[in-house]
């Protein structure tokens, strides 16, 4: 799992005394990515800060993800001191960790709570509480529950969209080029919807596309691909002489937010 380098399931007994520091808003455990899922209900903010792209096919289901990177194991909005661009949209998928669902049982379909043992900002010593004095889950952690089954919920709903955008065959392959000096970087494996093919669709399918809300999703996905600009200016302003990570960090944090309205209300970065 992406970010996770020791997930691990959580127990009310095993780690009755866990504590998370709800303080810290050390990003180092993204910066070795390039690119991020995305629900549905954040395209719009993505879509202000980083191009959003479709991915999957070949037997794959479509999804949505964001793009932060023109190389593999770089995350341009991340410095080397683990702080997020300011201004900029963190997406749900970076906002839930150290938490995460993972499915399994027999049936292939049980969702456990896991995090990341290996993240510092869980202790013994000093935090908020994960469970109370008689072993239930703290409010902190039933809202990380909450936020954690939210996050999992839309994303189901997002592929169900990216499938129907897919079936209207508005995908196409497309290779994201970006050329700095004697440098060229190229990201293979992305899809786009092709405006061309939007225009010519037959009203009763824009009209299904807009009551569904993939029409929305459709305009702000086209509208993020001029983003481009901003990660090609990123390669040459904020960090030019970073080297990608070859491997993924194995610590990091962030600030979990609490009971929030839907995945797609993040905070931006400040």
């Amino acid at each position: 799992m992406m970010f996770y380098s020791s997930p691990v399931a959580l127990n009310r007994e095993a780690h009755r005394n866990l504590k998370l520091d709800t303080a810290s808003t050390d990003f180092a455990y993204a910066a070795g990515t390039n690119s991020m899922l995305l629900a549905a209900s954040e395209i719009a903010d993505a879509a202000r800060d980083y191009p959003v792209v479709f991915i999957g096919g070949e037997g794959q289901p479509y999804t949505v993800a964001a793009i932060m990177g023109m190389r593999d194991g770089e995350n341009l909005f991340v410095d080397a001191d683990g702080n997020w661009e300011s201004g900029t949209y963190l997406p749900a998928f970076a906002r839930r960790y150290p938490f995460v669902l993972a499915e399994g049982g027999a049936q292939g379909g049980e969702l456990t709570v896991c995090f990341d043992e290996a993240s510092p900002r869980m202790t013994s010593e000093s935090g908020t509480p994960l469970f109370d004095e008689q072993g239930g889950p703290s409010q902190l952690l039933q809202d990380a529950i909450a936020f954690l089954e939210l996050f999992h919920t839309q994303m189901q709903q997002t592929a169900q969209m990216a499938q129907r955008i897919a079936e209207a065959g508005l995908l196409v392959p497309r290779t994201m080029e970006m050329v700095r000096g004697e440098q060229r970087y190229a990201l293979n494996g992305v899809h786009v919807v092709d405006r061309d093919k939007l225009m010519a669709l037959d009203d009763a399918t824009v009209l299904e596309l807009h009551r569904s809300g993939a029409l929305y999703a459709i305009h702000a996905h086209l509208m993020s691909l001029s983003r481009g600009e901003r990660l090609a200016a990123a390669l040459t302003r904020a960090w030019p002489s970073r080297r990608p990570r070859k491997t993924r960090p194995a610590k990091g944090g962030c600030a979990l937010p609490l009971r929030p309205p839907g995945v797609g209300a993040g905070r931006r970065a400040s």
